[in-house]
């Protein structure tokens, strides 16, 4: 049975917490001389209002939290968050439709970056900067960061925990989540301001290198410019970013690690090993097949090469070049990377490393078992045996998540867009990656989609964020019942 009273409460101060963040684009409004601050403080308090109307009109009930409410909390928070995300866009004017403002919000919240901006260098710095927050507060969680806050409560956060970092094999720096989760913002907070004074070393004004660090950190992939990275032809910025791309897809436990000197931990994970290689192979392929077909020099080859093989293997979405222009055999090795993802434990969607790793293992074990049959031959990744329960839960998402992804497809298709379109439109929204191919390619944006294609797509990107379970139980009659 749920605990509505517990769930309201907790919805009240996410409402509060997201309203106080709304805040933080007034001062960026006044610095830069803009005409917003008024609709930001509206925005800020109304959302703050409603939060504080919701925590106290149940404050004196007894406080319970069960794994049940967790889903509901995460899954509803994700939904309140891009609903009252929405009106600093509106109130502002820069988005005037809801269906467009929610997609764009909600896009940020679930790092996917997938917009519907035609016009984003127009924008006020207060909207751009509220735009690129959606997407840091995203990349490590809304709930993650009340985990800090809920102890106060009484209320523990584990549930909260288990139904928002839902990978394969959950780790924590620490017995406490309250702690874990302090440890990863502090991980989190220390690149985001690491990488925001390298860009603006080079040719990055300080603003559009604070919002370009919360959207790389976050693999969310918003920029402040049109053209995203490619605005600026600066080997540097594109090397930087890059960088912290990678770490941004690599688990946070292992930068934690790196941080207290611990770097045979990094190497010795069999998860990294893969994340590097795949990395690495298929920078390697698309390198040479960008010099050969196009005769430029070695570096820039490589350049375009790692930038857009880093970017769209941890979901980022950043672009500094086209996909969609190189060799047909450059883009299909480009859309293969979209069904990766980053590693568990990072900020980056997708199926995640661990997944493929594991799937690859299961398959070439089942050979085995086929030679051998009376043999137990057990799953093994950093030398130890992967549990039957989680090798079944891997088994279980993917097979959802291509079942979910040729169905939306083929929805995609029905709703009139071109097959190209409705093929790129769910791989990089399900993804949480943001441009695709077809008419949502790297050049191109989200606006054209149909109005019932951007809600669904909405979804998508929801359940894409909370790897498919955390929402899909929902639906299931059986989590309803007493």
């Amino acid at each position: 049975m749920l605990n509505s009273r517990t769930i309201i409460r907790i919805f009240g101060l996410l409402l509060i917490t997201e309203g106080i963040f709304m805040w933080f684009s007034i001062p960026v409004s006044f610095i830069f001389k803009e005409h917003d601050p008024l609709h930001f403080l509206l925005s800020g308090a109304i959302t703050s209002a409603v939060g504080v109307v919701a925590y106290f009109s149940v404050r004196k009930s007894p406080l319970v939290l069960n794994r049940r409410d967790g889903y509901v909390i995460v899954t509803g928070g994700w939904i309140l968050f891009s609903l009252f995300g929405t009106l600093p866009f509106l109130l502002t004017g820069s988005i005037t439709g809801f269906t467009d403002a929610f997609f764009e919000t909600i896009s940020g919240f679930t790092t996917t970056g997938a917009s519907i901006l035609n016009n984003i260098e127009e924008l006020s710095h207060g909207v751009l900067f509220w735009r690129s927050l959606t997407q840091w507060l995203g990349g490590m969680g809304i709930i993650l960061l009340t985990l800090i806050i809920l102890p106060f409560l009484g209320i523990g956060g584990m549930q909260l925990f288990s139904a928002e970092v839902p990978s394969p094999t959950p780790d924590k720096l620490h017995p406490h989540v309250k702690d874990t989760a302090k440890r990863l913002w502090l991980i989190y907070m220390i690149f985001t301001l690491s990488e925001t004074l390298l860009l603006w070393a080079g040719d990055m004004e300080l603003f559009d290198a604070i919002c370009h660090s919360f959207t790389t950190m976050a693999t969310g992939g918003y920029s402040t410019k049109q053209a995203s990275i490619a605005y600026w032809d600066s080997p540097y910025i594109h090397y930087v970013i890059t960088c912290f791309m990678f770490l941004a897809g690599t688990n946070f436990t292992l930068s934690y690690f790196a941080m207290h000197g611990q770097f045979r931990k990094i190497w010795s994970n069999e998860e990294f090993r893969w994340y590097a290689g795949f990395i690495g192979g298929f920078a390697l392929l698309i390198t040479l097949g960008l010099f050969f077909s196009t005769g430029g020099g070695m570096e820039a080859a490589f350049r375009n090469s790692i930038f857009q093989v880093v970017s769209i293997l941890t979901t980022t979405g950043f672009v500094t070049a086209d996909y969609l222009l190189w060799t047909p055999v450059l883009g299909v090795l480009i859309f293969i990377l979209m069904f990766f993802g980053g590693s568990a434990g990072s900020t980056g969607g997708g199926p995640k490393i661990m997944r493929i790793v594991i799937l690859l293992k299961n398959s070439t074990q089942e050979l085995k078992r086929m030679i051998h049959p009376n043999a137990v031959i057990p799953v093994r990744l950093n030398k130890n045996a992967v549990a039957e329960g989680v090798v079944t839960n891997v088994l279980a998402f993917i097979a959802f998540y291509g079942v979910i992804a040729v169905f939306s497809m083929a929805l995609l298709s029905a709703m009139g867009n071109d097959f190209d379109t409705s093929v790129g439109a769910v791989a990089a929204t399900l993804g949480n990656i943001g441009p695709g191919i077809g008419a949502v390619g790297p050049s191109m944006n989200y606006a054209d989609i149909h109005v019932a294609g951007k809600w669904f797509l909405s979804f998508l990107m929801l359940v894409g964020r909370l790897e498919l379970f955390t929402v899909l139980v929902l639906f299931s009659p059986l989590f309803w019942r007493k």
